[in-house]
């Protein structure tokens, strides 16, 4: 079904839009404060330059395909980015998010996943999965107020940072299919499991 590439969205307390060259110094506050960083895949930024590639990289090119969900995560009063909420366009629709830490615990990342979701269904995606870091139980927090279930957890490569990783993986299905279950990482993984009681 065809659809903009970031539609701008809101929510009671934030605007998502796509992020733009302004934003090169919120981009830096936020990609480049290890203790955000630190359940994220990349290593933490530290110069405009450094957030002026990863703009044009992770940013401008991605607005340039026919469909796409990357979102700067604003509050309203000032339409600055505090965060990101990510879609992805690939087959395992991965859903990701990260916010600075001084807006953390107030609900804003669920608020403007929910909003990236509810587009995603409007649009036609049949489901999401996101995944976290078994150290990082605040971030499946999030996942089941999203209304995702657990399904599995296995163990990762993790890049660039090059070292072995436990996600448990997580879905909620927009079609109505609830039996389907993204299978992918468990097929590639040699360490995979079940666990009780997630």
């Amino acid at each position: 079904m065809p659809c903009a590439n970031t539609p701008a969205l809101e929510t009671p307390r934030l605007i998502l839009r796509r992020f733009v060259p302004a934003d090169l110094e919120d981009l830096l506050l936020l990609y480049g404060d290890p203790q955000v960083n630190t359940f994220l895949p990349w290593f933490p930024l530290s110069t405009l330059e450094e957030a002026r590639t990863l703009y044009q990289t992770r940013y401008a090119a991605a607005y340039q395909a026919p469909r796409g969900y990357r979102y700067a995560v604003c509050l309203r009063e000032d339409n600055r980015p505090i965060g990101y909420v990510h879609l992805s366009m690939e087959e395992s629709h991965d859903l990701g998010y990260a916010l600075r830490r001084e807006f953390w615990h107030r609900g804003l990342t669920t608020e403007a996943a929910q909003a990236v979701i509810a587009r995603a269904q409007a649009d036609g995606l049949p489901y999401v999965t996101a995944t976290h870091d078994i150290h990082n139980p605040r971030s499946g927090g999030v996942m089941r107020r999203l209304g995702m279930t657990y399904r599995y957890t296995y163990q990762e490569l993790w890049q660039p940072k090059n070292f072995p990783v436990l996600f448990r993986m997580y879905q909620r299905n927009l079609d109505g299919q609830e039996d389907r279950v993204y299978r992918a990482y468990w097929e590639q993984a040699s360490l995979r499991y079940v666990e009780e009681g997630i």
